[in-house]
């Protein structure tokens, strides 16, 4: 596989299967992880970073998940080719600014993937559709386990798993899902909600994680605190608190299609008619519209298109993946033509 594979297929994160996929987008876990005796990323020198990049990279491309994937080495590929690995969920914002003595494992069907260098020696991600993260976490522990028999992790018996941040120390566990929640934004119930959770230890981010704004309703809600507790009683705590979250999601839809049919149906056809017509959109737009038009197809408001389409569309219309669809550079304004171009064909208009 190479990265230009991953233009013709969707991972399988975006399937739009799995449990509660009509609110419950994607489930990840993620593990951070420090080779012993190396100084965290921040601290090591050039020598010390390639040689976890070496360790690292010989490990993870003989674990069974990763074998036939894509490796790459950050400094070897350009800048719109590392934002495509961002847009698709697969590397975070600060890898991709200093992409000296860094690198990307990436399974065949994008459920795994490993950043090497960025702000631990390794953050392992695993990706499920829907509201999986049982499944997610089952396949991290074993890629865990499998790295733990060929390498010594930075461990502490009294602190557990040590890590650049304070906050993963512990288990260094991060699990978090992605969730759909536009009539809780159309009722003005979702700021309650988000206070909520985060009074019960969690936290809501943006579609592309931390330090990113809600857009198109979409918030990842994840836990904040890894120290003194273990991966299974993480995942069950925010298991728990996301069943609930589900829940007024599917009161609230239950709710407007009781008293406000006429109304949600209206803005969710009105949204539909626009990406079926438009010559020139942004991203932005085009995200809050799909937003409107995936509760219509959940509801089911609109039948011609599935949420399997629609999650494809999320991805392709970001900028790196128009470019590199079009193999070329773009202005915005070309973005915002090609943009429309794509939704329309997506959406079967000539």
């Amino acid at each position: 596989m190479n990265l230009d594979d991953l233009l013709v297929r969707l991972g399988e994160w975006l399937k739009g299967e799995g449990p509660n996929s009509e609110i419950v987008m994607s489930s990840r876990i993620r593990l951070a992880r420090n080779l012993d005796r190396i100084p965290f990323t921040h601290w090591a020198d050039k020598k010390e970073k390639e040689n976890v990049l070496e360790a690292l990279k010989n490990a993870l491309k003989e674990n069974e998940f990763l074998q036939g994937g894509i490796f790459l080495l950050m400094k070897e590929i350009d800048e719109l080719d590392r934002v495509f690995l961002l847009e698709r969920h697969l590397v975070s914002h600060e890898f991709i600014q200093k992409p000296d003595s860094k690198a990307v494992v990436i399974s065949t069907n994008e459920v795994v993937s490993g950043m090497i260098n960025e702000e631990d020696h390794l953050r392992l991600q695993v990706m499920q559709s829907g509201f999986n993260l049982r499944g997610a976490l089952d396949i991290s522990q074993r890629i865990d386990q499998f790295l733990s028999e060929r390498l010594n992790f930075a461990f502490s018996s009294e602190w557990g798993y040590l890590t650049a941040c304070p906050t993963n120390v512990g288990t260094g566990l991060r699990a978090s899902v992605m969730l759909h929640l536009p009539v809780l934004v159309f009722t003005k119930q979702i700021n309650k909600v988000i206070q909520a959770i985060t009074r019960l230890g969690l936290t809501a981010r943006g579609f592309y994680g931390e330090g990113t704004e809600a857009t198109g309703n979409f918030f990842q809600i994840s836990n904040q605190v890894t120290l003194g507790q273990r991966e299974e009683d993480i995942v069950d705590n925010l298991e728990r608190i996301i069943r609930q979250v589900v829940e007024y999601e599917q009161n609230a839809r239950q709710m407007v299609m009781s008293q406000e049919r006429e109304r949600i149906t209206d803005r969710i056809r009105r949204a539909y008619g626009i990406l079926k017509n438009a010559y020139i959109i942004s991203s932005n737009e085009t995200i809050e519209l799909l937003s409107q038009v995936r509760l219509g197809v959940d509801l089911g408001i609109i039948k011609d298109i599935d949420r399997r389409q629609l999650n494809e569309l999320f991805i392709f219309i970001q900028p790196a993946h128009l470019q590199k669809l079009e193999g070329k550079k773009l202005t915005a304004q070309q973005r915002d033509v090609k943009r429309a171009q794509l939704i329309r064909s997506k959406l079967g208009v000539v």
